[in-house]
């Protein structure tokens, strides 16, 4: 695993990832290759907790448009939480927040 994802613990239908820093065109081919890794090991649900990222750009949310589509090729669920108001703003312009399932925290999310 890279710098980017910074825990990861088991859930009863998948796992949760937390991610750390910017993501941005130098980080995002590294999250994608974490991410095929993980979503390949173990399939089913994905919560992605994003609390600790402060900026991402178009690369980043492409990055996690491909991640939801893996998981819906494979009949799982993608769930994101936590995200900064810059963040979101994004996925909100990009009307992505009709797209993924967006929710406040961590403890929505394994609710979700």
């Amino acid at each position: 695993m890279s710098d980017l994802i910074t825990s990861q613990q088991p859930l009863d239908d998948g796992f949760c990832v937390g991610l750390t820093g910017d993501i941005d065109l130098s980080r995002s081919p590294q999250l994608r290759q974490d991410l095929i890794q993980l979503t390949e090991q173990t399939p089913g649900r994905l919560v992605v907790d994003m609390t600790e990222v402060p900026y991402m750009d178009s690369s980043g949310v492409a990055t996690l448009v491909e991640a939801l589509q893996r998981q819906r090729k494979h009949n799982g669920k993608m769930v994101l939480c936590g995200l900064q108001p810059k963040v979101l703003s994004i996925f909100e312009i990009a009307r992505l927040d009709m797209v993924f399932t967006i929710v406040e925290d961590l403890d929505a999310a394994k609710n979700a």
